[in-house]
């Protein structure tokens, strides 16, 4: 090695369990294919983690807005991707989240935001579906928020019952969404719709 040339970097503990597992799974952990496998997935692992890095109230910011309507405000098929922390399984689907105004309404994509938010930590769906609900409710205090998610794990697709065809549908309804039958059923209408 000359001396302008770096020192190689020395593998994390993450990555060192990453070769550990490598070596119990592979009888070839050292082949060209899983060489650099250990840095790839401690970068993917960070990445598919990220939520634990930031916080729902930052990522609102300044993104609330005064408004005089008090009609429900719904965004559907919001692409979500998580870890199940049970057997570290992805699980994927889409939320639908919506929120009744109480004199502030907040920017649309910022909704997409906190889902990922919470979505990117090792997780169970009914824990996500009510962590969103009660950060939008905390951030904006509306008169109700709802969220509903639809899942497929493949925790049960690619292993255990081995169910392709099967999905979670988990709920959670707060203020007005929860006390009123007439908005709980159009939020669950639209979502169907």
């Amino acid at each position: 090695m000359s001396c302008s040339e770096p020192a190689p970097e020395a593998p994390s503990p993450f990555q060192d369990a990453v070769s550990a597992m490598l070596r119990q799974l592979d009888p070839e952990p050292l082949r060209e294919g899983l060489r650099d496998t250990p840095k790839r997935v401690e970068k993917a692992f960070r990445f598919y983690t990220e939520g634990y890095r930031r916080d729902p109230k930052k990522v609102i910011g300044d993104a609330l807005f005064t408004a005089e309507t008090d009609e429900m405000v719904l965004v559907k098929n919001i692409e979500m991707y998580s870890l199940c922390e049970h057997h570290l399984a992805p699980f994927f689907g889409k939320a639908h989240v919506a929120y009744i105004p109480n004199g502030k309404i907040v920017g649309l994509s910022k909704i997409a935001r906190v889902v990922d938010i919470y979505a990117r930590r090792l997780q169970v769906q009914e824990r996500l579906t009510m962590q969103v609900a009660q950060a939008l409710d905390e951030v904006l205090q509306p008169l109700g928020v709802g969220v509903v998610i639809e899942a497929s794990h493949l925790c049960m697709m690619m292993r255990g019952v081995e169910k392709q065809n099967s999905s979670t549908i988990t709920s959670c309804l707060l203020g007005s969404f929860r006390k009123d039958e007439r908005t709980r059923s159009e939020f669950l209408k639209l979502v169907r719709g």
